[in-house]
């Protein structure tokens, strides 16, 4: 299967660099609906089966115009929601941020016992990522897919699963709004990450070089934004 993970658009918490988790989570800001918009003509040459979304608003609003293009139906499943921030939830300061971005270094490293405060260790976020991806696939074997998932969850899920790269890229490459991964692969042969696009699909002309977009920096871009 070929599966294009794609980072949501822009929301007011990206902009504040608030650690929002929670469900149903915020909409998207005028450039994130923009974002959103320029997704179809820039996948344009992309064969696209499907188009999946968690369960949080704002990949769904994402996901809708792709949707809209081709004529297909946005699937919304558990599993491919944002890495749960738990007694951080809608915190900015720098210690909180220091504290999130820390766990998913560490879960990256195989740390996963290690559990985010108030919140899931990592054997909770793989297992239920895991099984997302897994369900897809098994519908899609040969096809190629859009995820519309989350900064941080691509992230980690990429560093750990695809077979070509290491547990540093969880933390270490940006993902703006937008960004995305591609993979080929299944859960069974393993994947391989193909193309890492961390720009809005859209162009730079979609970038907000103001905001503090605390999981979608790299770990130390995120703990500098941090208030």
């Amino acid at each position: 299967m070929r599966l294009l993970l794609i980072r949501h658009g822009q929301t007011p918490h990206n902009v504040a660099g608030a650690l929002d988790t929670a469900r149903p989570g915020a909409g998207l800001t005028a450039l994130g609906e923009a974002q959103a918009g320029a997704i179809p003509a820039a996948l344009a040459d992309e064969e696209i089966t499907a188009v999946y979304a968690s369960v949080l608003t704002r990949t769904q609003l994402t996901a809708a115009p792709l949707a809209r293009d081709r004529g297909l139906e946005v699937r919304v499943v558990e599993g491919l929601e944002e890495i749960a921030a738990g007694d951080l939830e809608l915190h900015t300061e720098k210690a909180s941020v220091q504290a999130y971005v820390g766990a998913l270094g560490r879960w990256a490293h195989g740390e996963l016992d290690h559990p985010m405060p108030g919140g899931p260790d990592g054997h909770a976020f793989f297992a239920r990522y895991d099984a997302a991806i897994a369900d897809i696939h098994a519908r899609h074997r040969e096809a190629s897919v859009v995820v519309v998932s989350h900064g941080a969850a691509i992230r980690l899920w990429t560093a750990t699963r695809a077979e070509n790269v290491g547990p540093e890229h969880a933390v270490e490459q940006r993902l703006m709004n937008t960004g995305m991964a591609v993979l080929d692969g299944s859960p069974d042969a393993g994947w391989r990450l193909l193309q890492w696009h961390e720009e809005p699909l859209g162009g730079l002309d979609l970038e907000d070089l103001s905001a503090h977009d605390v999981t979608g920096d790299t770990g130390d871009e995120a703990v500098a934004e941090a208030d």
